[in-house]
Formats: C-alpha cells, sequence, structure tokens
C-alpha cells in the first residue's frame, strides 16, 4: 500500500468519526429542545396556576382582611 492510499484511508476515517460525532451532537441538540419546550410548557402552567391561586386567595373572605382571620390556635 502506498502513501497516498494510506492517506486517502486515514482521511476516509476522520470524516466517518466526525460524520459520528455530527450525528450525536445532532441528537444532543434536539433532545435539549426538546427538554426545554417542555421546561417551558411547565413553566407557563405553572405560573398560570400560581396565578389563579392568588386569585382565589385575594378573593377569600379570610385572607381578605386579617380582622376575620381566627386567632392562632396557641392563644
Amino acid at each position: 500500500m502506498d502513501v497516498i492510499e494510506q492517506r486517502l484511508i486515514d482521511l476516509e476515517m476522520r470524516i466517518a468519526f466526525q460524520e459520528q460525532g455530527l450525528h450525536e451532537l445532532s441528537d444532543a441538540l434536539a433532545a435539549s429542545r426538546d427538554e426545554e419546550s417542555r421546561n417551558a410548557l411547565m413553566m407557563h402552567r405553572m405560573l398560570d396556576e400560581l396565578r389563579h391561586l392568588r386569585s382565589a386567595m385575594a378573593s377569600s373572605p379570610l385572607t381578605g382582611d386579617a380582622a376575620n382571620e381566627p386567632p392562632p390556635p396557641h392563644y
């Protein structure tokens, strides 16, 4: 096997490894983007739930005025 043929084989192997690495990086990036989308959706839902809870607490007669709250158990 001459030098040029060996260099060509080495280059083909490098390209194959680089292609494999690019595929792995692409898969990792896609998985990361999917996770980011799921996290954003979960955060949006949690914020909506928090807004609803705050709204419910603000409209509740027990939390709207401190005078209407029952005394703590130790009194």
